[in-house]
């Protein structure tokens, strides 16, 4: 049985999705993740008026999850600014499948999954294999 403190989850990305860029849009996002030595990792929403390089709460994550040391992703959430949880894009579905894999446990909008059921038949890592 799982014994992760989601409620904690939620309440840090809770927490930084209050300190969000997000002056065009005004949609603040957080994200929270645990890695796999049970470090918290927290990202939020980086606005530019270019749009297509704003930076996602999930890169913030994952760029923490580096920068901190490395390693997997295990858990994951992510908030609007009201705290509600939210679905990752497509394109940050597949950032979090390369730094924490099928058996990344997120909680989404419909319950608590593993990536393998948010991303299935996902691209990754495994499938470049033995290319140049």
């Amino acid at each position: 049985m799982d014994q992760t403190d989601w409620d904690a989850l939620r309440t840090a990305a809770t927490a930084v999705a209050e300190r969000a860029h997000a002056p065009y849009s005004r949609y603040r996002v957080g994200a929270a993740a645990l890695a796999d030595d049970g470090r918290l990792l927290v990202g939020c929403n980086v606005e530019n008026a270019a749009y297509g390089v704003t930076l996602c709460a999930e890169c913030g994550v994952v760029s923490q999850l580096h920068a901190s040391g490395g390693g997997r992703l295990t858990h994951f959430v992510c908030v609007n600014g009201a705290g509600e949880v939210i679905m990752p894009c497509g394109r940050c579905r597949q950032l979090l499948f390369e730094h924490g894999g099928s058996d990344l446990m997120l909680w989404t909008v419909s319950g608590i999954k593993p990536m393998s059921e948010v991303l299935p038949d996902a691209f990754g890592p495994d499938d470049l294999e033995g290319t140049n």
